[in-house]
C-alpha cells in the first residue's frame, strides 16, 4: 500500500478535494504555511495498484504540472473503508503493478553513479575471471551478486515505454560501457595471471570445465537470457526487490564476458568468439524481454500526444533487437545442431563399444568414455576416443583394435582409439 502526499497549489484545493471525493477516497488535508505558492497538502492512503488511476484522475482535473507529489510506502492502514477500496481496485487489470511514476523512480534508483558502476563492474569481472580459471562455481556466483547490470537494462526498457529519452540513452550507454569494461578488465587480469604464472603456464583454458561450458552456446542460453529479462521487468513492475533477479541477469552476462577476456589474454579467438556471441545474445535478449513485458503491462507516457511516439519507438527497438538476435542465433543454431549431432555420434560410439565387448567374450565392462572432437565452435567431428574398461584380472584380450573397427563402421569416420584397463574386484 502507498501514502500519496499531494501538495495543492493555491486556488486548486476545491478541485483536488472534488476529484478525490468523486473517487470515493479517504484523505486528510492540512494547510500549507511555508508561504510558497501552495495552499494545502493532501494525504491519501491507497492500495498500490490504485496510485496510477488516482494520479491520472488528478491530471485530468488539471493539477499535474504544478503539483508536487510524493509516493511513500505505507506499512499499515487500519480502516474498513480502505479494505473496501482494496477490493474495488483489486478487480482491475494489472492489479499488482506499481504506478508509472514509481516505475520510473525505481528504474532510476537501480542506476548507480558512473564511478560506482564502473568500479563494481571491474570488481565483478575480475572475480568472475578468477572463478573461471579456478573452476570454482562458488566464486563465479559471488561475482554475480555484486554485478550492477540490472539497472541499465531496466532503465533502457522503461525509458522506451514512457518516452524518457534521457533515461533510455543512459541505460544503453551504461550497458555498452559496462560490457566493454568487464571484457577489458577480465582480459587484463587474465593476462596478469598468465604472465606471473599464478596458474601452470601450459594450462589449456579450453579444458577448464567452467570456461568450456561457455564456448559453445546453444538455444538454451537464449532461454536463460529471456527468462532473466522477464523476471527483471516483473520484479520492477511489482515493486519488489530486484536483488535476486539482478544475480540472474549477471549470470547471463558477467561469466561470458570474463570468458571473452580470458580468450583475449590467452590469444585464443575460438574462446572469445563463442563466449562473445553468448554475451551479445544474452544482452539483447534481456532488453527484448524486459521491453515486451513492460509494454504488455500497460505502461504508457503521461501525455496522450506521446502515445504514438511511444508505440513507434517500442516497435522500432523491438524490431532491431529481434533482427540482431535472429542474426546471432544462426551461430546458436549451428552450435545446437552440432551438439545434437555430437550426442547422436557419442551414442553410436557407446553402442559400438558395448557390441565390441560382447563380441570379444571378455568379462569386461565400460567404466567411462571420453570422445575427443576437432577444434572450432562449429562442425566438430570425433577424432579419437578413450575408453576405460574394467576387467576381472590382468589376463584379458586386447580390445583396442576390435573397438576401433566397430566404432569406425558405426560413425563412418576414422578415429584413434585408446583403451585403458582397470582391474576391478567386487564382493
Amino acid at each position: 500500500m502507498r501514502l500519496v502526499q499531494i501538495t495543492i497549489p493555491t486556488g486548486k484545493r476545491e478541485t483536488v478535494t472534488r476529484a478525490l471525493d468523486d473517487e470515493g477516497l479517504d484523505y486528510i488535508v492540512t494547510d500549507e504555511t511555508s508561504g510558497r505558492e501552495y495552499a494545502a497538502v493532501a494525504y491519501v492512503p491507497l492500495p498500490t495498484n490504485a496510485v496510477e488511476p488516482v494520479l491520472d484522475t488528478l491530471r485530468t482535473a488539471g493539477i499535474d504540472e504544478s503539483t508536487y507529489t510524493v509516493v511513500l510506502d505505507a506499512e499499515t492502514v487500519v480502516s474498513d473503508d480502505f479494505e473496501e477500496l482494496e477490493e474495488r481496485y483489486a478487480e482491475e487489470e494489472n492489479g499488482d503493478r506499481i504506478a508509472r511514476e514509481e516505475l520510473v523512480a525505481a528504474a532510476k534508483d537501480l542506476l548507480l553513479s558512473t564511478p560506482a558502476y564502473l568500479l563494481m563492474t571491474v570488481v565483478s569481472a575480475v572475480i568472475a575471471t578468477a572463478g573461471l580459471l579456478l573452476n570454482s562455481p562458488a566464486v563465479i556466483v559471488g561475482s554475480m551478486v555484486i554485478a550492477p547490470l540490472i539497472g541499465p537494462a531496466m532503465a533502457a526498457s522503461v525509458g522506451t515505454v514512457v518516452v524518457d529519452d534521457e533515461l533510455f540513452a543512459r541505460g544503453v550507454k551504461l550497458q555498452a560501457v559496462g560490457l566493454a569494461v568487464s571484457i577489458a578488465s577480465a582480459a587484463a587480469f587474465a593476462w596478469l595471471v598468465k604472465t606471473v604464472h599464478l596458474i601452470p603456464p601450459f594450462t589449456d583454458v579450453t579444458a577448464i570445465p567452467q570456461v568450456r561450458s561457455r564456448l559453445y552456446p546453444d538455444f538454451l542460453s537464449l532461454v536463460v537470457a529471456l527468462g532473466a529479462g522477464i523476471a527483471g521487468a516483473i520484479s520492477l513492475t511489482a515493486g519488489i526487490s530486484s536483488a535476486i533477479v539482478g544475480v540472474m541477469i549477471a549470470v547471463a552476462l558477467i561469466p561470458p564476458a570474463a570468458t571473452v577476456g580470458i580468450g583475449i589474454a590467452w590469444g585464443k579467438p575460438v574462446v572469445s568468439l563463442g563466449s562473445g556471441v553468448l554475451v551479445l545474445v544474452n544482452l539483447l535478449s534481456i532488453n527484448l524481454a524486459a521491453l515486451i513485458v513492460l509494454r504488455y503491462s500497460g505502461y504508457r507516457p503521461t501525455n496522450w500526444f506521446q502515445l504514438e511516439e511511444a508505440r513507434g519507438a517500442t516497435i522500432r527497438r523491438v524490431g532491431v533487437l529481434v533482427v540482431a538476435i535472429v542474426a546471432l542465433s544462426v551461430f546458436l543454431g549451428g552450435v545446437t545442431y552440432d551438439s545434437f549431432q555430437g550426442a547422436t555420434t557419442e551414442e553410436r560410439i557407446q553402442e559400438a563399444t558395448n557390441a565390441a565387448l560382447d563380441e570379444s567374450g571378455a568379462s569386461a565392462e565400460v567404466l567411462s568414455m571420453e570422445v575427443n572432437r576437432s577444434g572450432g565452435p562449429l562442425l566438430r567431428h570425433p577424432v579419437g576416443i578413450t575408453v576405460t574398461v574394467g576387467v576381472d584380472d590382468h589376463d584379458h584380450p586386447a580390445l583396442a583394435e576390435r573397438i576401433d573397427r566397430r566404432v569406425e563402421r558405426a560413425i563412418d569416420r576414422e578415429v584413434q582409439t585408446q583403451v585403458r584397463y582397470v582391474v576391478t574386484d567386487s564382493a
